[in-house]
């Protein structure tokens, strides 16, 4: 419906009924007015799948919902390093939605890790604001091909559950222009999504949901976003105050009181009325854009989805350690595998997430009818006791013994952030007892963030499968068995344990004022800067085959404001098999005398490679990929010097 039909129908409307389109109908729905033609259409979680409840809502998962394909969580998708991937899962979520008849899911979830402890780290993307973009990106642009909305969230400056509901993030400009607001800018200009999800926190002193700043300034001024914001639920603390500050819709409903309260603002003038009447005109725009387009008859393909589940696990999993090339497993080969993932993986995190999948698929499923392969169950999740006899036992018999391991579901989930990063002792003890007597351990592990591995060194393979969606199993046989070339990289540091951080010791223990003292140096760019060892690198990940760099090129030795660096490398696969690389492209600044990190991501992009194929990656690099923020001019600036383009291991001056 164009915009002079849409404020036709606003101007026919009651004060009251202005009022009413700011605040959610119920739970789930955005009011709807029968009179004038107006659907009340649905909002529902994501963002890795759609938690569509049927009866009584409830926003921490606690309620039953309909059967849905579980995807991999974002901690898994974004390590694909490949927005096609995430665009992928855009459209199946979209194909759902349609299916499902709900106009907008909430996701992608999109904000920075800032430390492994956050217990939503799962949801989220990346400790980088480019991979956080490119892929949150993909995903909105998948689901809004489906004519269906998406809501980024949560914005802005929400790293933590403890206390995110009243904490007040301190961050500095230059931080937030170039970390936090970065993590959104690229997705909300490039994919234009529907609606924007705000977070429940203060920033800088003013509650996200009444921070004209952000969401009028920035978002639509800079970004020209034109969408609607909606709050996180029970995140719309003043009413009026976050209408006049470019809030369109508190949620959930119904909220008679927040009705009322911004009904008298706007007849008592508090609230101009043509604010009211813009918000309400932009959660119009959204609504009728979504029940225009709406497929009443959509009939979703649920195991086409299952399938396509696998494909974005396959590409996402990481493999960390390949000791004497103990990966690929190879038929007629005995192995065990020992672990209760084995046959009940851990596929998904806790909270507003979790989704009622569709069916799920363990490895055993698929591997354990093969000859020579056995089960030991090793542990149990329960009453958090080993059998490490056993284990040990059936281990010292095979050839290779492959234990699933990871954190439980009671450590990550909505509301709730972690205090160390170790998974059960139990779990150790029991890959502890397996190594000594089998050389060749293989470890496969089921988590949402980082974990420690005080056994790193004394087993022979090590793959991480995050949370891998309700296909897990089915990918994990993939790439054990060599079917899928593992091609997944970090999107996050893997410290070697949890006091190295940047936000040690005053993560978790500042209750209101939370101070980003770290300022920029998030990830890697502390670890780099400070030269910090750590367990595993951000953006790193083996294959099965081995890959060559050669000929960095630039089209230019200096640039001016208005030119773009053009760069290219050459890759080769130079192994036995086909396999899949992610090049990544380094900006290393010039010494100015500030505290800035050593180099940032400014580019990247995966490859299929046949074996001795070589291809040409091409990039361009504006002037925003060497420039900072700078306060004094409140502006982006680039400083005059000589950068470094890096390119993983080449470094070109």
């Amino acid at each position: 419906m164009d915009s002079n039909k849409i404020k036709e129908l606003v101007s026919q409307m009651t004060v009251e009924e202005k009022a009413s389109f700011c605040v959610g109908k119920d739970f789930w729905h955005v009011q709807g007015l029968e009179r004038l033609g107006i659907p009340s259409v649905m909002l529902t979680d994501g963002p890795h799948g759609l938690r569509k409840q049927a009866g009584t809502g409830d926003h921490l998962g606690l309620g039953s919902s309909n059967p849905a394909i579980c995807f991999p969580a974002g901690c898994a998708t974004a390590s694909s390093f490949d927005p096609e991937i995430a665009e992928l899962v855009g459209v199946e979520l979209g194909k759902l939605c349609q299916a499902e008849d709900v106009s907008t899911i909430l996701g992608p979830a999109m904000n920075i890790k800032r430390s492994p402890l956050c217990g939503r780290n799962f949801e989220y993307l990346s400790e980088d604001p480019l991979v956080s973009n490119k892929m949150g990106a993909g995903e909105i642009k998948g689901i809004q091909s489906q004519n269906v909305g998406a809501c980024p969230k949560h914005f802005l400056a929400n790293n933590q559950e403890l206390y995110r509901q009243t904490s007040n993030s301190i961050v500095d400009e230059q931080t937030l222009r170039e970390i936090y607001l970065a993590s959104f800018e690229d997705a909300v200009k490039e994919a234009k999504p529907w609606t924007i999800m705000c977070s429940y926190n203060k920033i800088n002193g003013t509650y996200a949901s009444e921070n004209e700043l952000f969401m009028t300034d920035i978002l639509r001024g800079e970004w020209d976003f034109d969408g609607y914001m909606m709050t996180d639920w029970g995140a719309c603390d003043n009413p009026v105050d976050s209408v006049a500050a470019g809030m369109d819709l508190c949620m959930p409903g119904p909220g008679p009181d927040n009705v009322r309260r911004i009904k008298e603002a706007a007849e008592d003038g508090t609230l101009p009325m043509d604010v009211l009447d813009r918000a309400v005109e932009r959660v119009l725009n959204i609504v009728f854009r979504y029940s225009e387009n709406h497929v009443k008859d959509a009939v979703y393909d649920f195991e086409a989805g299952h399938e396509a589940a696998r494909k974005v696990e396959t590409e996402s999993a990481i493999l960390l350690k390949n000791e004497d090339a103990v990966l690929p497993l190879k038929e007629g080969e005995k192995i065990v595998y020992i672990g209760e993932y084995v046959k009940a993986p851990r596929y998904q995190g806790g909270g507003s997430s979790h989704i009622n999948p569709y069916k799920i698929s363990s490895v055993w499923d698929e591997v354990g009818e093969k000859d020579g392969v056995s089960y030991v169950k090793g542990y149990d999740l329960k009453t958090e006791t080993i059998d490490a006899a056993a284990a040990a036992a059936a281990a010292k018999e095979a050839d290779k013994a492959v234990i699933f391991a990871g954190l439980p579901d009671s450590y990550e989930t909505e509301g709730l952030d972690r205090t160390h990063m170790d998974i059960p002792r139990y779990q150790n003890d029991l890959i502890a007892a397996v190594a000594a007597v089998q050389p060749n351990t293989i470890v496969v592990l089921h988590n949402g963030s980082p974990v420690s591995m005080p056994w790193i060194d004394d087993v022979k393979g090590v793959l991480e499968l995050y949370l891998g969606g309700e296909a897990v199993g089915l990918a994990a046989a993939d790439l054990l068995y060599g079917k899928v070339n593992p091609s997944g990289r970090l999107t996050e540091t893997f410290p070697i344990r949890i006091e190295d951080t940047p936000t040690y010791p005053y993560y978790g223990v500042e209750k209101d004022d939370v101070k980003y003292r770290e300022e920029r140096l998030v990830g890697y760019r502390y670890y780099e800067t400070v030269k910090k060892p750590v367990l595993f690198p951000f953006g790193y990940g083996l294959s099965y085959t081995t890959f060559a760099y050669d000929n960095l090129q630039l089209d230019k030795e200096a640039m001016t404001d208005a030119e773009e660096l053009k760069v290219s490398v050459d890759v080769t696969n130079t192994g036995a098999i086909a396999g899949k690389e992610v090049v990544q492209i380094y900006v290393a600044p010039c010494r100015t005398g500030a505290v800035r990190p050593v180099r940032e991501l400014r580019a990247f992009e995966k490859i299929a490679l046949e074996p001795g194929e070589t291809k040409t990656v091409t990039v361009s690099l504006s002037k925003r990929a060497f420039a900072e923020w700078n306060v004094s001019i409140h502006d982006w600036y680039v400083p005059s010097g000589v950068y470094q383009i890096q390119v993983l291991s080449l470094i070109h001056i």
